[in-house]
């Protein structure tokens, strides 16, 4: 179970200030409560699963102006929001679902980026279900939350179609340099943050285009890249640097940087490294990790061949091994690449999948089937070396292990073989592991994490902060943008109490 956590003294004031502005006292008068709790859920619109599983255009379409002004009145207006609690970057939900209820609009996505920098991503990817959703107080009431994910996309996708985009005031430069190492949801996160102080950033991205996993992982129906693409140009609005191909630890160590100037430091490398299920037979051709599977088709535009000339191999009998959202988007992908069959081969049941309720709904609607308490013990070959089968094992259930999830058990003598001639192995990730490499006075965990003081998100190296997958090991983009925040509020303290450093950079050396 959960920790229990105190609403922290500062949001507690922040949220008494909005919670005692005129306008919501009018609302909260305008419809009563009992008729509030009587408006259904409005639906979003998405695009039929026969026409949409054979191709990459979005799933979901979002909702109307009308519907979100509706959905928006369904909110309480409570004075304990714990919806706000419940948001890892600590949103302000109430005063932005508020504002699309009187039809304001620009206002509501201004208050939404007080906080949170990349809402069109948030509104699409974050497991609101499990998170603000799951806490709102109109779900302990009626049974159904208010749809806060939906309506932070709505707004978000409402300024990127006026093409009338908010860029707040920015302080007078404070002459102090920060440089952010990946440009991924952490990364982009503390960006937002620290440039709204008035500090120099610089992201380092070892890629040829920003955003992390949210480029190279989540597919094109779920998060358009063109989506991704206008949160990142905002945060250069704002005045944030972007050095991409450039590879901390390769084209310069962590030490290099601090020659440059810089007064701080944010690590959000993420989890780069794949996990395998070290059975036999697995470097047969035709079996992918995850990474390299999503990579090729989303960041590489395999997807959209031949005008994107990317190889990946097109499989008939497709299997994803895993159960996650990762194993959700490349079972949905090798689908829409053409295989006849596509499966999910999950060690556990339905119950204990991690994936979002959302994305395993898409992918039952669209075809997919699912093998549970089922593992592969062995890959099987055919003569030129390529994948033609797995040989599998069912499981049952067992005691709860560490994860709170009930340990799946082998039956033994229930071998059997499943034909296949693609595999995907979504099992999960490790942090990357370049920078500690390279950086040796980093202390790390015995898994390659960063280890942080969870309270700062500071490292053992002063003025190095870290956050997301980096120090987490594979986890939700949400996470790592709240790892983000307290970061970079921790930065933000640590520049205004030290002076600036006079240091000779390269350049003037030379």
């Amino acid at each position: 179970m959960a920790e229990k956590k105190e609403m922290p003294q500062e949001l507690k004031e922040r949220l008494k200030a909005e919670f005692n502005l005129e306008w919501r006292k009018k609302l909260r008068k305008s419809i009563p409560l009992k008729e509030r709790m009587k408006i259904s859920r409005q639906k979003m619109l998405e695009r039929e699963a026969e026409e949409r599983n054979k191709d990459f255009y979005e799933v979901n379409l979002g909702l109307k102006a009308k519907a979100a002004m509706k959905e928006a009145q369904r909110c309480l207006d409570c004075a304990n929001p714990k919806c706000v609690m419940g948001c890892p970057v600590g949103i302000d939900i109430p005063a932005f679902i508020k504002l699309i209820e009187i039809g304001d609009f620009p206002g509501s996505i201004q208050k939404m980026k007080e906080t949170n920098s990349l809402p069109a991503i948030c509104g699409r990817v974050c497991p609101q279900e499990t998170q603000c959703e799951a806490v709102c107080n109109l779900k302990k009431a009626t049974g159904v939350p208010v749809a806060i994910g939906n309506l932070e996309r709505f707004i978000a996708d409402y300024e990127k179609l006026k093409g009338e985009v908010y860029i707040p005031p920015i302080p007078p430069p404070t002459g102090k340099k920060v440089a952010i190492i990946g440009a991924g949801p952490a990364g982009l996160t503390v960006a937002g943050d620290l440039v709204k102080q008035g500090h120099k950033i610089t992201i380092y991205e070892a890629l040829h285009v920003a955003g992390g996993v949210l480029v190279y992982g989540i597919p094109e129906f779920r998060l358009p890249k063109s989506i991704l693409q206008a949160e990142v140009e905002y945060l250069e609005k704002l005045g944030v640097e972007l050095k991409l191909n450039f590879v901390v630890g390769l084209t310069a160590t962590l030490d290099d940087l601090k020659n440059e100037g810089y007064d701080a430091f944010f690590i959000g490398t993420g989890a780069g490294l794949p996990n395998f299920m070290r059975i036999p037979g697995e470097n047969l051709i035709g079996i992918y990790s995850a990474n390299e599977y999503l990579t090729r088709v989303n960041l590489m535009r395999a997807y959209d061949f031949p005008e994107y000339d990317t190889p990946v191999y097109l499989g008939k009998k497709a299997a994803v091994l895993g159960g996650g959202n990762v194993a959700m988007d490349s079972v949905r992908i090798a689908q829409r690449l053409g295989a006849e069959s596509a499966t999910i081969v999950y060690r556990r049941s339905r119950v204990e999948m991690p994936a979002r309720v959302e994305e395993v709904h898409h992918a039952e609607e669209e075809g997919i089937k699912f093998h549970f308490l089922t593992t592969p013990t062995k890959f099987i070959g055919d003569e030129n070396g390529r994948v033609k089968a797995m040989e599998c094992l069912r499981m049952e259930l067992g005691e709860p292990d560490s994860s709170g999830r009930r340990r799946p058990v082998p039956i033994e003598g229930s071998e059997f073989i499943m034909e296949v001639d693609l595999v995907v192995v979504a099992i999960g990730n490790s942090p990357n592991p370049l920078i500690p490499k390279t950086t040796p006075q980093l202390t790390v965990g015995k898994w390659g994490n960063v280890e942080v003081d969870w309270d700062t998100m500071a490292t053992n190296i002063e003025g190095v902060y870290a956050g997301g997958d980096i120090i987490r090991g594979g986890a939700t983009v949400i996470l790592a943008m709240g790892d983000a925040r307290i970061a970079a509020r921790e930065i933000d303290k640590y520049l205004k109490k030290t002076k600036r450093k006079t240091r000779t950079t390269k350049k003037e050396k030379k």
